[in-house]
Formats: C-alpha cells, structure tokens, sequence
C-alpha cells in the first residue's frame, strides 16, 4: 500500500502535470466536476426551496389540510357552518402527526374608498390561529391582536393597500351582503399591519379579521364557524395524513388536502423532482465521460511506468489501484472546488437576495434557496461514487498492457 500511494503522489506531482501532455485534459476533467457539482446544488437548493416556500405559502391561507362541511368544499368563503364541538377540536388525538387545529370562517365584501373599491375574502381568525407563517409576511406595522375582546384590526396585503392607496391606521368601510337580501353590513376596520406574501392569487384577495365579525355578519352563533385547517407535522405524509383525518371525522365533513385543492399548482412543482433528476444523471455523466478520457490519457502517458511495474511483478489490480487513487484524488479536486463555489452562490442568494423572480410566475419575489446536509453529502458521495465506479472499466486495459511492449513504448 505504502509503494502504491508513493507512486501516486508521484503521478499527481504539480511539477509532473506542468509539463505532462494531459495537464489541459486533467483540468478540463476537474473543471467539468467543479461545474457539476455547482449546478447540482444549485438545482437541488432552487428546486426544493421554492416547493417549500410555495407550499408554506398555500398553508398559510389553508392550512394542510381543510376539513369543513360538504356545501363548503368548493367555496373560498363559508356558506354553511359547522360546529366546533368537535372531538379533533383543539387537539387531534385521533391522528398522530398532527402539529394544530384551528378554527375559521370567512365571508365575501367589498372595500370601498373615495375614489375606489375592491371586492374581497375576510377571513375571520381567532386566538387559535397559528401566525407562523404570516411573521415573515409582515412589510409594515404587526400582527393583529385578536386574544382578547372584539376589535376592529385588520391585516391587509400590500397589493390591496397600493391598488386602494390604503396604510397603517386608515379606517377601511368594508361591506358585507347577507344571502337573505337584507341591506349590507358595513364594518369600519383599522389597518394595524400590510403583509405580503408574493403569492398575488392569495394577495389580492384576503383581509384578515377577527373571526367573531364574520359570526356576526353571518349571524351564527358563537360556536359555530366555517371551517378548519389543519397541520401536519410531516408534509411529506400529507397524503396519508388526509385519509387519516378524513376517516375521523363525521360522516357529515369532508376533508380536502391543499395538494388536491390546488393540484395544478402542485403538478407544476412536481416537475421540479424530474429536472433535479435529469439534471443530476446529465452533470454526473459528463463529469464521468471527462474522467474517463483523463485516465486513458493518463494511462497511456505512463505506459512505460505499466511495464516496469508489471515487469518487477505488480500485479494489474495494484496498478489499476494506482491510476484509480489518482483519479479520485482529481475528482476530490473538483468536488472541492464544486462546494466552494456552489455553496458561496446559495449562501450569497440566501442572505442577499441578488436575484429577483416575476411572482405572477414562480409565486415568490426572489429565488428561494433551501440548504440542507442531507443533499450535500449525497451530492458529493455520489458524484464520488458514480465516477470510481464508470472508472473501473477503462482501467482494465491496463491488463491488456504488455510490459514488454510497453517498456518500448515511445
């Protein structure tokens, strides 16, 4: 082992490779690594981080999952209400995986100003309403406070505020109609924060208020709301959490998950898992095909080293051993500088953002980078892996070497 690596350090000697004919070759192998490795990452990084972020996005507004009654299904505001003496109501005991339970309503308006008006979705939120989301959200003033007595504070999205010129404070006459035919009923509300989520489908449409205005304009009871939305502590068990849930609950609810309710949407972020695949297969296989040709090449300038070695008894296997140390050490070469300049992309757009993405496209204002362990190492131990083993091939025509030939070899 110890001649093995003595020979090796020989090969990749930086004073060998200045003046060796496959230095150009070598650095295009390890160039053609780097290169792969960043793109890689980089599409393992955009793709998962923007099917989060729009997944987050569509659970802030809907939860996970939505259980509500079956008149309300296909409704963006709710027509029939639905009881909160429920036994999933606060807690579901029933499913395990279950992060929150919270209970809300909502009720078409209309905001008008002076010089115009915009129709609406109030969604009526109570003290159980989970604000994780909506922090990051927030451009302008805070959360609206709705633990404690009915109030009039809002949250409304910043396309709304520009389209109406509304801001921080203004008193908003919101008008709600009733199916009955009675006249509107109008609520002044206070603007105490302007969010926006990038996501226009949603932007445009939803004010957040007090649930206890939409019981009222409603007229149900205290007890009663619209719907529910649920979480899941695991997306990725979304679908077999929804049919968890779905046979818990009564005969007279349904349940719908965010990925049926905006299957489009979802379908859309589904090809992302078939471009990271097909970018992965193509950057490894040109990274393989480069390292092929730099170890032929490397081979045949060491021929003459071949039959010397065979000639003092070494056996093909600890030869080929030798050629293959030395690729790998130029596919570390590669996979080093791969991560450095791969990672300092991701980093530098994570925390400054530099490039932007039209929302009316993509559903987000920048690209969204989404960093984990678990993909780097695969990235890495499998670009490592995939090129030994398409190595193992063209190494074996050191076997076919004959050391006397080879040591003629000019």
């Amino acid at each position: 082992m110890n001649f093995e690596f003595f020979i090796v350090k020989r090969i990749i000697s930086a004073k060998k490779y200045k003046s060796s004919i496959s230095a150009p070759i070598i650095k295009i192998a390890i160039t053609a690594i780097a290169i792969g490795v960043v793109m890689m990452l980089v599409s393992f990084a955009t793709g998962l981080g923007l099917q989060e972020k729009i997944r987050d996005k569509i659970a802030a507004f809907n939860g996970h999952i939505i259980i509500s009654s079956y008149d309300n299904n296909s409704s963006k505001v709710s027509l029939i209400p639905v009881s909160k003496n429920q036994d999933f109501y606060p807690e579901f005991k029933t499913v395990e995986g279950i992060d929150h339970v919270q209970a809300v309503a909502s009720a078409f308006g209309v905001i008008r100003t002076e010089t115009d008006f915009e129709g609406i979705v109030a969604k009526g939120v109570g003290e159980d309403y989970k604000w994780d989301y909506f922090e990051e959200f927030i451009s302008q003033g805070r959360l609206p406070n709705f633990n404690s007595k009915l109030n009039d504070e809002i949250l409304v999205s910043e396309y709304l505020a520009n389209r109406l010129q509304l801001k921080l404070g203004d008193k908003v006459p919101t008008y709600f109609l009733r199916d009955s035919g009675d006249r509107p009923v109008v609520r002044a509300f206070e603007i105490v924060g302007i969010y926006e989520s990038g996501f226009q489908e949603f932007d445009e449409l939803y004010i957040l208020t007090d649930i206890r205005h939409i019981q009222r304009i409603n007229r149900w009871e205290d007890d009663e709301v619209g719907n529910f939305e649920v979480f899941v502590e695991d997306f990725d068990q979304l679908d077999r959490k929804g049919n968890e849930v779905y046979e818990n609950t009564g005969s007279f609810l349904d349940t719908q998950t965010i990925s049926q309710k905006y299957y489009s949407i979802f379908e859309w972020l589904s090809l992302f898992d078939f471009n990271i695949a097909l970018i992965l297969g193509i950057m490894i296989l040109v990274a393989g095909i480069n390292m092929i040709t730099a170890l032929l090449v490397l081979i045949l300038e060491r021929t003459q080293m071949i039959g010397i070695l065979k000639g003092l008894g070494a056996a093909d296997w600890s030869i080929r051993k030798i050629f293959l140390y030395n690729a790998g050490y130029l596919i570390g070469l590669g996979l080093f500088w791969g991560n450095l300049i791969g990672l300092g992309i991701l980093l530098l757009q994570k925390y400054f953002k530099v490039i932007p993405l039209d929302p009316r496209t993509y559903y987000v204002t920048e690209v969204p980078i989404y960093l984990d362990w678990d993909y780097i190492l695969l990235v890495n131990f499998g670009t490592l892996f995939l090129c030994m083993l398409m190595l193992l091939i063209p190494s074996v025509i050191i076997s076919k070497i004959s050391p006397v030939k080879a040591i003629k070899f000019e």
